[in-house]
């Protein structure tokens, strides 16, 4: 199993940033993949960003250029830095993990991107 904590999210201006961490458990060198995703009130869970055990990333296409996944393997943590911060970055941030074809969340992260 895993569990995963996250932490930095709040209150940003447009135009400003945030970084998002999640702390996991175990070993994330030993997970297939992390990813952190988001939910919008009223809209659909969606991808923001994931990285590989490899460090192959991906990312959705509106936050390209913008947002950043990175991972430290010896603080088992995952990171999202959030640039240019708009009002539709808004949302809860959850963080996720793959292992062994099982999916676990954390608890999710508040975001209000607002001036």
């Amino acid at each position: 199993q895993v569990q995963l904590v996250e932490s930095g999210g709040g209150l940003v201006q447009p135009g400003g940033s945030l970084r998002l961490s999640c702390a996991a458990s175990r070993s994330i060198f030993s997970l297939n993949a992390m990813a952190w995703y988001r939910q919008a009130p009223g809209k659909q869970r969606e991808l923001v960003a994931g990285i590989t055990s490899g460090g192959s990333t991906n990312y959705l296409d509106s936050v390209k250029g913008r947002f950043t996944i990175s991972r430290d393997n010896a603080k088992n943590t995952v990171y999202l830095q959030m640039n240019s911060l708009k009002p539709e970055d808004t949302a809860v941030y959850y963080c996720n993990a793959v292992l062994n074809l099982i999916r676990y969340w954390g608890q999710g992260t508040q975001v209000t991107v607002s001036s």
